[in-house]
């Protein structure tokens, strides 16, 4: 390697340290900061980097690798969970988003050609930026997240097709509906040629490499099937992306996906960050300068095309406004498939020199609006919620039934764990109404008979029609932590004394929740890490007592020993033995077959045994008080003792096994 491509190269890695540590310091996604990596040092920037040859090879690497990714996702059992937003979602935002964009363009006097291109450009959003910024924010399952990710896979699926295609938009006399259909049709071929490969032949060419037992060998014979499809779709004259995304397919369906994911996945990140770096390097900041007006016009009508047609979209699917407008803002800038895209086009001539640096110039500009647009997005959500006239159509629409229960509990989400309180609720005879997002989960409950309501549990008006002022609680058991805040402080003015139980996924919200007005929080990491402790202590034998003591300790404080917030407060211990020192009342039922049956409490003599006392016994629809020594227990009696925790748990074990431990 000659020392000045190692020179530069270096130069790029210094850069792209620097810069993305800035980059996270201001809360910017690190694509943003490759992206100005790549501007800064660029030959359009500072020229630090000149001969960018080297880079772009890397890069191009960086995109097969993007689009193997890609394919190892495109998996039936992920895209069913979302089939509704995948397939309605994301084919009509890109059907929507590249017809507008040929209008007006044909309006504008463009070739219907590059119109098209353009279209498809335009359309692809960034799913690399929009799925980091709504796992950072919490809202990946949040209905707005659900929308984007089925409408981002959509797309990263489309541009396989959409590079298939233009070689043919570029050429001028032979560009016709059927010369398109022509290059469609030889794509579908080869992804059906490539289904053929992953179930008859590949899993047995897979299965003879795994059986070598080397790492080695089956990382050389993955990168082997990557690229080498990739150059075989560009041998036949498609793209080396499209052989990239096959490639993943492929190994999609064999049993080895994980460990495939495992080994590529630090190459991918590499190579991408390289690709995004060698997009910025694109970028002419002089010449941009020379006709800005035009970039910020593009910028302007990129954001407001994107943004209509997603909030059009999101509403056609029937859900709220709300919604529409934060998923809107989510999706509105050009995705780096985008670019990939237009590095296609322009070799085969669709971009011009200064339209290509406009180009790229706008797409950056919307990529670091974005974060920006999403913290937005709840306040403009709010005000969309007035304007947009069709929030009152679907509430009145989809509301379903009017509540007229009364101490009812209101479940805010029926999604998993919705439904299994729902069934709790309804074995104990307790009644529940259902406040619910998406359409077609409002639809399905209620064709099972289920109270539900389509709308948005922080509207007030939502809430009185679920019976606010009646119930006795409500349980919030969404992924939306906005819309959950707004919930608890809506309900808590409606009704002061109505118990709010929220489940939220990150403890750091559990303090602001209960300032709002909720009663207890339950955070899903740290339930889960006391689940987790509890089975350890269980299988080290540690009494029952003393682990259902350190559960209520670190209940009682809202977690702050497991938060790290609790050095003010005594010792954990020094709790857990005061608990331990206080009595109890607890219940134990003599099934059939239990060996005190028949026997007097005197010859039990479970106070001497285990320093528990009987204070009661139940039989039936009776109840013995304080009864004597002579006193026989039978089968189905119910025995109310007193003690400390500690004896409760050894006449447990006595009552049990007839042994006190």
């Amino acid at each position: 390697m000659s020392l000045h491509v190692l020179q530069e190269f270096v130069i790029v890695l210094a850069a792209s340290v620097l810069i993305i540590y800035l980059s996270h310091k201001l809360r910017l996604p690190s694509v943003v900061g490759f992206l100005l990596t790549g501007v800064l040092i660029g030959p359009g920037g500072l020229s630090l980097v000149k001969n960018t040859g080297t880079v772009n090879v890397l890069a191009e690497i960086g995109v097969v690798m993007l689009l193997f990714t890609i394919g190892l996702e495109f998996e039936p059992v992920r895209l069913k969970r979302i089939r509704r937003d995948f397939w309605a979602g994301g084919g009509l935002q890109v059907l929507l988003t590249t017809s507008v964009t040929v209008l007006v363009l044909v309006l504008l006097k463009f070739p219907p050609r590059e119109a098209l291109f353009y279209g498809f450009l335009v359309s692809l959003s960034s799913t690399a930026v929009v799925l980091k910024i709504l796992a950072d924010r919490g809202e990946t399952d949040a209905p707005q997240g659900r929308i984007s990710l089925g409408v981002l896979i959509f797309q990263d699926i489309a541009i396989v097709p959409m590079i298939a295609v233009v070689p043919v938009l570029a050429n001028a006399g032979g560009f016709s509906l059927g010369a398109v259909g022509l290059r469609f049709g030889l794509s579908a071929l080869a992804i059906g040629t490539a289904f053929f490969l992953a179930r008859f032949l590949m899993p047995r060419v897979l299965h003879l490499v795994v059986r070598t037992r080397v790492r080695e060998v089956f990382l050389i014979a993955t990168l082997f099937i990557v690229l080498g499809m990739a150059l075989l779709t560009s041998s036949l004259g498609l793209s080396l992306a499209l052989g990239a995304f096959l490639a993943g397919v492929i190994l999609a369906e064999s049993d080895y996906s994980h460990q495939v994911v495992s080994d590529i996945v630090p190459f991918k990140n590499v190579f991408n960050s390289l690709f995004f770096i060698s997009v910025g390097m694109l970028l002419d900041v002089s010449a941009v300068w020379e006709f800005r007006s035009l970039v910020l016009i593009l910028v302007a009508a990129i954001l407001v095309v994107k943004f209509s047609v997603v909030v059009l979209t999101v509403g056609l699917l029937g859900y709220g406004s709300r919604i529409a407008v934060m998923t809107g803002l989510a999706l509105a800038q050009i995705g780096e498939f985008s670019f990939v895209l237009a590095g296609v086009g322009r070799d085969n001539g669709l971009l011009a020199g200064d339209i290509f640096q406009a180009f790229v110039a706008s797409s950056i500009l919307t990529i670091v609006a974005t974060p920006f647009l999403i913290q937005a997005g709840p306040a403009l959500a709010a005000r969309g919620e007035r304007a947009l006239p069709w929030k009152k159509r679907a509430v009145q629409d989809a509301s379903g039934p009017v509540c007229d229960l009364e101490g009812h509990v209101i479940i805010a989400g029926f999604g998993l764990n919705g439904r299994n309180l729902a069934h709790v609720l309804k074995e104990a005879g307790i009644g529940y109404f259902i406040i619910e997002l998406n359409p077609v989960t409002v639809r399905e409950a209620a064709a099972e008979g289920e109270l539900i309501i389509f709308g948005d549990v922080s509207s007030r008006t939502i809430l009185v029609e679920a019976g606010a002022r009646r119930a006795k609680g409500i349980v919030f058991a969404i992924s939306d932590p906005i819309v959950t805040r707004r919930g608890v402080k809506a309900i808590r003015e409606l009704n002061p004394d109505l118990f709010i139980i929220v489940r939220t996924r990150y403890a750091s919200e559990i303090e602001e929740l209960l300032k709002l007005g909720a009663d207890d929080v339950i955070p899903e990491e740290f339930e889960t890490s006391i689940e987790i402790f509890t089975r350890v202590l269980e299988k080290y034998h540690v009494p029952r007592n003393i682990v259902d003591a350190q559960v209520k300790v670190l209940r009682g404080e809202c977690y702050g020993m497991l938060r790290g917030s609790c050095s003010a407060v005594r010792p954990v211990a020094e709790r857990i033995a005061d608990l331990l020192a206080a009595g109890t009342a607890e219940t134990f039922f003599l099934g059939q077959g239990a060996w005190p049956a028949g026997k007097t409490l005197g010859a039990l003599d479970l106070r001497g045994r285990t320093g528990a006392t009987v204070i009661a016994v139940v039989r039936g629809e009776e109840s013995f008080s304080s009864p004597g020594a002579d006193f026989e227990v039978q089968e189905q009696d119910t025995l109310v003792l007193v003690a400390s925790h500690r004896d409760i748990d050894r006449a447990f074990r006595y009552l049990t096994v007839g042994e006190t431990g």
